[in-house]
């Protein structure tokens, strides 16, 4: 774990090579934001779990910590963003791992972790759920702001991802139910 002020240049070089070819394969425009060695997408993450191995980067996973509103109501959650597996890693459990981030997060005082996924990562994020480490909440629209203005293009974008939820400092019970989360500013 590492506080995102805490990288030095060639870090945010690694893990920006990291970060494009994990995402470049869900398309050339993921894959650019992350050239020239930028390590992050929209916000920058507050602190970073970084798994290393012999090879360099092996997993990633930011954390920020924000207000989202979720229907009408402001919740302080921890948004979990930028994850990524190396792929010679894949499938052999490293996202359980996340176990291991929890003492991290309720240090940070938040009542849950919050995060978006692609459609195609569902069976990825239920083995989460199936080990009681949070939930997807169906059928949510988000609306974020653009991490970069362009004259041409609105300040915001709405997204029909998944939504996964961690109670981290308060039961999933208390999770207010709605169906549009507005993100106080651009996804992790």
């Amino acid at each position: 774990l590492c506080w995102e002020n805490e990288l030095q240049r060639h870090e945010h070089v690694e893990l920006s090579d990291f970060l494009h070819k994990t995402y470049g394969g869900t398309g050339t425009f993921s894959a650019m934001r992350f050239e020239g060695g930028r390590s992050w997408f929209g916000a920058r993450p507050e602190l970073r779990a970084i798994g290393r191995d012999t090879h360099g980067v092996a997993a990633h996973l930011g954390l920020l910590r924000r207000f989202i509103k979720v229907g009408a109501i402001d919740v302080l959650v921890a948004e979990l963003g930028l994850y990524g597996v190396r792929r010679d890693l894949e499938g052999l459990g490293i996202s359980l791992s996340l176990r291991s981030l929890y003492p991290a997060l309720q240090q940070m005082g938040v009542p849950f972790a919050f995060g978006t996924v692609r459609h195609e990562m569902r069976n990825h994020i239920q083995r989460l759920c199936k080990v009681g480490l949070g939930k997807i909440v169906p059928d949510v629209r988000i609306r974020s702001t653009l991490a970069d203005m362009h004259p041409d293009l609105p300040p915001t974008r709405l997204e029909d991802d998944l939504v996964f939820v961690s109670p981290i400092g308060r039961s999933i019970d208390e999770w207010p139910s709605g169906t549009f989360i507005e993100r106080n500013g651009p996804e992790l």
